[in-house]
């Protein structure tokens, strides 16, 4: 074996040979989640939640290209006239939101392709990247782990979990911002197998041909190219706190991390002084693209507020004279520095109490996940055939693989700690920035629906020990028996958990006693 060969198995580890079954099981399963995802999308054909800001808001960019104030004489009946297909209710004043554009428009993508007056519009475009997010993550986690069976357990864990089904088929911001996070962290893993290779032809290039280790050359190692998957990574995170502003720990967190698989990358390949390498030749590139390229794409998500003159604060510089060095900064710009001022504080100050408010150590156990919607029909009403039923939407993670999560945590910390487990690390790194900033905020009014946007790897925290049950290549017949009834009987458990809890997820009439049944904790009530 060349050492070109020989340093490429060793940066890379296994790669599954079967490219064909693992993009076709991966479609395969999305288009299974799609089909949960997109059946009656538009029942409730009501506002749900904190639809009634974000679908209107959409609506909004569409027709004023800003966030545009209901008119006053049609405030108190606004959602029953937007459920009855009337949309016609802004005026031209601006409103002050306090979310980024992105995610709204992605709502609005969909009113504009079937009509707003059609509920399925308001939540199509979320249900698409929802259904997308389940291909990604197959095909990242079918990377992660060097197998097509962990990829499409990954994708129908995903597909079958309750939070992320609720949230697809909801015209809320977070499923916008669990996709394009997830869409940086598959870029970086892209990135990091690209680096690798170039970093093995040319470290084992240099090693076939007679070099000596000691060489120059060795002494920081090479340069590994222009990163495009990089750039592909900051454009998504940059969309990601274009929708909302907790994208930035994605951002901080998987920039560290790509940081450091350069490290181990230049250590694994016997670069003498790799940490330095590292930090001349990956940090400040990595810092450039991802760092600038983020802005660079957040500003370019407010095109609408730029292009309008209507926009909330759109014209503050136009009565607030620069001084010094700020009259080299575009007034509009200027206006949008202190409309983000105005948005932190609003954020910051955010505590008003709230009966679904939740702090974030209950999160990964779901003991007090968001009621979206409910209603108690008669018998007779909306095909109620009892004396009392519930209509209920419940944004609540599938148990199964939550709690199972919550398990895996303390192995994936001992497996990267002490193990040295790279993927191990990967995986906490979406808890790292979805989860553990929240704890910073327990004095504001937060949900339990917020942890949607580390589902991906809760879902990968369950999958890194479906692999350690499934085994290495090497164990025993019999372990490899058992290892693939524990991996069946587990999916079988998160399958039915997920059917069990199906009619609360998607709203459907039931007998008030059936829904008591589902309600296993009075915090879920």
């Amino acid at each position: 074996m060349s050492e070109t060969d020989r340093l490429r198995a060793r940066l890379l580890g296994h790669r599954p040979t079967d490219t064909l079954a693992g993009w076709l099981g991966a479609l395969l399963v999305a288009v299974f989640g799609g089909v949960l995802r997109f059946w009656r999308l538009g029942q409730p054909n009501t506002l749900v939640f904190d639809e009634t800001y974000y679908v209107k808001q959409g609506w909004s960019l569409l027709t004023h290209g800003y966030e545009a104030k209901v008119r006053p004489e049609v405030a108190d009946g606004v959602d029953r006239l937007w459920a009855a297909g009337t949309p016609d209710v802004f005026g031209t004043a601006a409103d002050f939101v306090v979310h980024p554009p992105v995610g709204k428009w992605v709502i609005a993508a969909g009113e504009r392709l079937l009509g707003v007056q059609d509920p399925t519009s308001w939540r199509l475009g979320v249900a698409a990247l929802g259904t997308l997010s389940i291909l990604m993550l197959a095909l990242a986690a079918r990377r992660l782990f060097g197998s097509t069976v962990l990829g499409l357990s990954a994708g129908l864990l995903l597909a079958v979990d309750g939070q992320h089904l609720v949230h697809s088929r909801t015209g809320l911001l977070d499923m916008s911002v669990m996709f394009f996070a997830l869409g940086g962290f598959c870029a970086l893993l892209l990135d990091r197998d690209r680096s690798r290779e170039i970093l093995a032809r040319q470290v084992g290039g240099h090693l076939d041909a007679g070099g000596s280790p000691y060489a120059p050359v060795l002494r920081y190692g090479p340069w590994l190219g222009l990163h495009p998957w990089r750039w592909v990574a900051a454009v998504s995170l940059g969309l990601c706190i274009g929708t909302k502003w907790s994208g930035l720990y994605f951002l901080a967190v998987f920039g560290l991390m790509t940081v450091f698989w350069d490290m181990g990358a230049r250590r694994a390949a016997g670069i003498r002084e790799w940490w330095r390498g590292a930090m001349l030749r990956d940090a400040p590139q990595a810092a450039l693209t991802l760092v600038g390229g983020a802005i660079a794409t957040y500003v370019a998500t407010w095109a609408g507020w730029f292009a309008t003159s209507g926009g909330w604060n759109r014209q503050w510089a136009a009565t607030h004279p620069a001084t010094g060095l700020a009259r080299l900064v575009p007034d509009p710009l200027r206006s949008l520095v202190d409309y983000h001022e105005r948005m932190w504080v609003f954020h910051v100050g955010l505590s008003t109490p709230h009966t679904y408010q939740s702090n974030p150590w209950s999160w990964m156990l779901q003991t007090r996940p968001t009621s979206f919607f409910y209603e108690g029909p008669k018998a007779g009403q909306q095909g109620c055939t009892v004396t009392e039923c519930s209509r209920a939407i419940l944004d609540l993670g599938n148990p199964a693989i939550w709690w199972t999560a919550t398990l895996a945590l303390p192995v994936l910390l001992f497996m990267w700690a002490v193990a040295r487990d790279w993927r191990a690390g990967a995986i906490l790194s979406g808890f790292a920035a979805g989860y553990l900033p929240w704890f910073l905020y327990q004095q504001r009014t937060i949900f339990t629906f917020y942890s949607v946007a580390f589902v991906p790897w809760v879902v990968l925290a369950v999958v890194y020990l479906l692999s350690l049950v499934l085994g290495r290549p090497d164990d025993s017949a019999r372990r490899h028996r058992l290892g693939l009834l524990g991996w069946a009987a587990f999916l079988v458990l998160a399958i039915a958990v997920f059917a069990f809890f199906w009619p609360i997820y998607v709203g459907d009439v039931i007998p008030r006693d059936d829904w008591s049944m589902r309600m296993w904790f009075r915090s879920w009530i």
